[in-house]
């Protein structure tokens, strides 16, 4: 996000919230004492919800929401977004969900894009008319996701490393309220729908 501009202070909480103090600093909401307090603490640092880190040199990067932070069983704080967006930046993949709250490890649940697929299917010497669930236990596909994965894991530290992932039987669709208006994933409604894919990542016998 770059440098704060001037008269902006920013630090980061222990918990790896991102809080601004400064004269560009709303003073509180019109006639709404407790959702002020909940936004702005005693000091006046305002609690954005966001995560973040500050490098040496002042500069912030958001790495993700708050809300969305998953805390693994061993008390690992992990933000899922940037391991999604860089899953995402494969040409296979349409969306993918980074999972592990209160787990002992990350793991993912992750689409491959209907649209290029077909051409994997022909790179791959796969049949035309093979569908996703048709191929989603595929070795030659699994590599390949393996290979994002992989990729995506180099920007993070081992202990917040997707260590699985089960590959979905369709793409997650605004119809079954699986993504929002902007095609964001509804995490909630993913994992109560997904509940038994997310199961098997925990699995002691899974491969």
């Amino acid at each position: 996000m770059g440098q704060p501009i001037p008269g902006a202070t920013i630090r980061i909480a222990p918990d790896g919230e991102i809080l601004i103090k400064g004269h560009m600093v709303f003073q509180g909401y019109w006639n709404n004492e407790a959702a002020t307090k909940a936004m702005i603490d005693t000091d006046g640092w305002l609690h954005t919800g966001d995560i973040g880190i500050l490098d040496g040199e002042g500069f912030l990067t958001i790495t993700g929401r708050e809300k969305d932070l998953i805390i693994t069983a061993a008390g690992k704080n992990v933000a899922p977004a940037m391991l999604e967006d860089r899953l995402r930046a494969h040409w296979l993949v349409s969306q993918c969900l980074v999972v592990g709250d209160a787990k002992p490890y990350i793991a993912a649940l992750v689409v491959a894009d209907p649209e290029t697929l077909a051409q994997w299917k022909a790179d791959n010497g796969k049949p035309e008319t093979a569908t996703i669930a048709d191929l989603h236990d595929d070795s030659a596909l699994r590599a390949e996701i393996q290979a994002a994965v992989d990729e995506a894991n180099k920007a993070v530290s081992r202990a917040e490393a997707i260590r699985r992932f089960v590959i979905l039987d369709s793409d997650l669709t605004e119809a079954n309220g699986q993504l929002t208006p902007t095609f964001k994933v509804r995490r909630g409604v993913i994992m109560q729908q997904y509940a038994a894919q997310v199961a098997t990542l925990y699995d002691e016998g899974a491969a």
